[in-house]
């Protein structure tokens, strides 16, 4: 990699996400040095020899954007079940039907470790293009253990590119492999799996399904003890479909995020303020599966629960890569303030994947990972529905991306 000098100036705002809000300073600038934020500045910055000047020419910055959950890596997509869904049926019957993550499985075991690469590296140019500069990457449509290394051999070599921080993680218990008792499968994560991922240094993070009808409290809370004793954070779907414990998982794990979080108990959520662990919402999802239930945004405010934003990118319940059409969902399907939906993408997104000292924020130290909009004012990001803001995009002080 490297190192950049530049001095970004003629900033509208600047948005530093410090202090527990947006942390705007007006009209200001920024230095970085060797990839690394050196100044903020409520004034112009002058260039000294060796720096690169860039004229924002009014426009807002902000840090990287940051989608803390997503499933990147698969094979074959399921536009099939969105027309059965269109039509009425619910994600159970589309299962039983032979949909849902199973089919996914089927398609991602059949594809070689270059095609998955070559169809995740799209969809990562992609997010990029709308701004994400870090990105967790799950892997979970292996369902075996050669498979699900497959995966994460691909999320590796995505993150050898550099244009894009990318956060992997094991997701071994998305769901049970047809043919196989679940008892079978759950030795088979713990003694087996698990153990190959920890080995090979191929994930940080360890997740599970946590559902009544997939892997219940119990089973979830041994998965993830089984991941943490191998050096994995947990990390947990919870009480998206029913309201299962997945919440009260989270707390007792000491996870660092539950996502989803549609259906939690009153219980939960208040074990998930007093443990720390940070809610991952997902509103494209909820609206792209017309759900009932919403999370309970109040509640989390009101208990001080910090809540990320995350696209849930997935070849069937969400296929969207843009994390500000995130945030424009965040706010409209869900009733975040506009505060709370770039919080959610930038510093409590970073705080989900324990990144929120090195990302997330514009501070000295912290890595320049920094988008450039092309609006006047903070609010547009998420006021222009379906606009890409993005006019520029640095990545470790480096730009990687600029707008013509």
């Amino acid at each position: 990699m490297i190192d950049s000098h530049l001095v970004l100036n003629n900033c509208s705002q600047i948005l530093t996400m410090t202090g527990g809000g947006l942390g705007i300073v007006e009209h200001g600038a920024v230095r970085i040095e060797d990839g690394r934020i050196a100044e903020v500045a409520d004034h112009p910055l002058v260039a000294a020899d060796g720096e690169t000047e860039v004229d924002c020419h009014g426009r807002v910055v902000l840090p990287g954007f940051i989608d803390p959950h997503t499933h990147l890596v698969f094979g074959g997509w399921r536009q099939n079940e969105f027309e059965m869904r269109l039509a009425g049926k619910t994600y159970r019957e589309i299962a039983e039907a032979g949909g849902g993550i199973l089919s996914t499985v089927i398609h991602t075991r059949l594809a070689s470790e270059d095609d998955l690469y070559n169809r995740a590296l799209e969809r990562l140019h992609e997010m990029f293009a709308w701004g994400t500069t870090t990105v967790e990457v799950k892997s979970g449509y292996g369902l075996d253990t050669e498979a699900e290394l497959r995966m994460l051999r691909v999320t590796r070599r995505l993150g050898e590119l550099e244009f894009c921080r990318v956060v992997p993680t094991f997701m071994g218990a998305h769901s049970v492999p047809k043919g196989t008792p679940k008892a079978t499968y759950i030795e088979r994560l713990e003694t087996e799996m698990i153990p190959a991922v920890a080995a090979a240094e191929l994930a940080r993070f360890c997740d599970v399904f946590c559902e009544d009808f997939v892997f219940n409290a119990a089973e979830s809370t041994r998965i993830l003890e089984a991941g943490k004793q191998h050096g994995l954070v947990p990390t947990i779907h919870a009480d998206e479909i029913e309201s299962s414990g997945g919440a009260e998982v989270a707390a007792r794990v000491g996870a660092a995020s539950a996502s989803h979080l549609l259906q939690p108990s009153d219980d939960g959520l208040r074990a998930m303020a007093r443990a720390g662990v940070v809610a991952v919402l997902l509103p494209g999802t909820c609206f792209f599966l017309r759900e009932a239930h919403k999370s309970p945004v109040a509640k989390m405010r009101g208990l001080g629960i910090a809540m990320a934003l995350a696209t849930d990118f997935n070849p069937g319940s969400c296929p969207m890569l843009a994390q500000p059409l995130t945030a424009q969902f965040g706010c409209i399907h869900y009733g975040l303030t506009i505060e709370e939906a770039l919080r959610g993408i930038t510093v409590n997104a970073a705080k989900a994947l324990r990144l929120d000292s090195e990302v997330g924020t514009l501070e000295p130290g912290r890595t320049a990972d920094i988008v450039v909009t092309d609006v006047p004012d903070y609010r547009h990001i998420v006021y222009r529905l379906g606009h890409n803001p993005v006019w520029m995009t640095i990545t470790g002080g480096r730009i990687v991306h600029r707008q013509f």
